[in-house]
Order: C-alpha cells, then structure tokens, then sequence
C-alpha cells in the first residue's frame, strides 16, 4: 500500500532540509579558476557567484584587452568547477540510479 499523505509531507520535507544543507554547504565552498598560467585567479563559491579576483601586477601593463579576456577566462573556468562541485553535491541526495539526471534536475538553486 502507499503512503499516506502526512507521511508524503514528512518525507518532502526532510527532502527539503537536505536541500537546503546542501546549497548552505555549497555557499561554503570555494574553487578557484585561473588563465595566463596563474596571472588572473578567479574564486567562486558553490552557488556560482564570484567572490574574489586576483591579478599578478605584471599583467596590468599587457592592456585592458587582454586584462579582460583573462578575467573572462578565468571566471569562467571557475563556473565550471562551482557546477561541478555543485552537481556532484546535489546528485548525492538523489536516490540511487537517479545520480545522471544533468546536474541533480536543477536542485542546485541559482
């Protein structure tokens, strides 16, 4: 027999703070992305928002151009370690042989 709808409720809700453990864990975490061979750091959280970036000096006197495009290339490569990291996250709270479904279904919020 099924189960009932007060059991359905407990269940979406202990769901639900494993969720949102999960996206607090993440907000946690940081990865780091990098280009021009570690001359622009980019850090980002597990929520995909940027936190900090960081520029060698010497880079500055390359122009603004080139300056740009590292910072893009660097933010990006830290995106792609933050979903990375965030999909790994949320796919653990999928039951198991669910764990392949592009990035936990979107349960990683933002």
């Amino acid at each position: 027999m099924g189960r009932s709808p007060k059991q359905l409720r407990q269940l979406q809700q202990a769901m639900l703070k494993q969720v949102e453990a999960a996206q607090a864990d993440l907000a946690a975490q940081e990865v780091t992305g990098t280009a021009g061979g570690g001359a622009v750091t980019v850090r980002c959280n597990g929520q995909q928002e940027l936190v900090a970036v960081e520029l060698d000096p010497q880079v500055l006197t390359e122009g603004a151009e080139l300056v740009a495009d590292l910072v893009l290339a660097a933010a990006n490569d830290a995106l792609t370690h933050s979903r990375a990291l965030a999909a790994r996250s949320m796919s653990q709270l999928l039951p198991p042989g669910l764990g392949g479904l592009g990035g936990a279904g979107g349960l990683g919020g933002r």
